[in-house]
């Protein structure tokens, strides 16, 4: 399969610079994009590569920025899917620098070894001309241990999986929640950021404006994931029978992903006490 090619490095602003590498992620993305923060001390986000010549130009960049002066120290990690860390065990080794990411994501990826575990709230002090202090947000919902990271002053969110200019967010119900997903969203919006750095996609200006979008986007569906309840009647129905009430606005190419997506607003609709399932049938909770 060819795809289209992606000007890298892209230099976003002083000190934060843009690397995107073909991975096997979700259509119509075909990249995850590695970012390079720091002016003097750097961390790269994003191991995602597995293909072998991506990792080679991966390390070809890094490699770069050593060859300007600059020390790199960590690869930081922001959560467990394989699109975003497809090259960290080797990446991690070719470069010789630890592996960073939340505790969750380690405990899901015993094959990795993380020298340094990350939790909400930490600061990730890189040195330079400019001095950049870098917020650890965790923000579970999409992954149990989604990290994202927070500039104050440079008024830059790299969001990880939380948002895509490119494509959307798959919310799998076996390691994502939706409801908790909502309310990070909710807490990113509110950080006055001016420029979101996502996995998939170009930099988004004003992400407030599209967390908001997510929240409203997906409140709609749940409000079409009540219709197809209610249509089911008191005997309630299946998952299936139920896609096309509630996904009748989707191609049914993607239906295999919709049904993830319409088991995620089902458990949330269970854990509001609106929905009931029993003997894998779907029906609306009576008050």
């Amino acid at each position: 399969m060819t795809t289209r090619a992606i000007p890298r490095p892209q230099q976003i602003m002083p000190g934060v610079a843009l690397f995107p590498a073909r991975t096997p992620t979700l259509p119509p993305a075909t990249h995850t994009n590695s970012y390079a923060l720091g002016e003097k001390q750097v961390v790269l986000v994003e191991p995602a590569t597995p293909f072998d010549d991506e990792q080679r130009a991966w390390t070809d960049w890094a490699q770069q920025i050593q060859g300007e002066g600059r020390e790199l120290l960590a690869i930081f990690v922001t959560h467990h899917h394989s699109d975003h860390v497809g090259g960290a065990a080797w990446l991690s080794s070719q470069l010789a620098l630890p592996l960073w990411g939340h505790a969750a994501t380690a405990q899901l990826l015993p094959e990795l070894n993380f020298r340094r575990l990350l939790d909400d709230g930490e600061v990730l002090v890189l040195d330079g001309p400019s001095p950049q202090h870098w917020r650890v947000l965790h923000t579970p919902g999409h992954a149990p241990g989604h990290l994202c990271l927070h500039e104050a002053q440079l008024e830059v969110l790299v969001v990880g999986d939380m948002v895509a200019s490119e494509g959307t967010i798959l919310i799998d119900p076996q390691d994502g929640d939706l409801a908790t997903y909502l309310d990070q969203l909710a807490r990113l919006a509110t950080l006055g950021a001016k420029v979101g750095l996502a996995a998939h996609g170009a930099p988004i200006e004003q992400p407030e404006i599209l967390f908001r979008h997510y929240i409203a986007h997906r409140l709609r569906r749940e409000r079409k994931v009540l219709e197809a309840l209610a249509a089911l009647g008191d005997d309630g129905g299946t998952v299936e029978a139920m896609l096309p009430v509630a996904y009748g606005d989707t191609d049914e190419q993607l239906w295999p992903l919709a049904t993830l997506s319409l088991l995620s607003h089902l458990v949330k609709l269970q854990h509001d006490g609106r929905a009931c399932c029993q003997d894998q049938r779907w029906s609306a909770s009576i008050d």
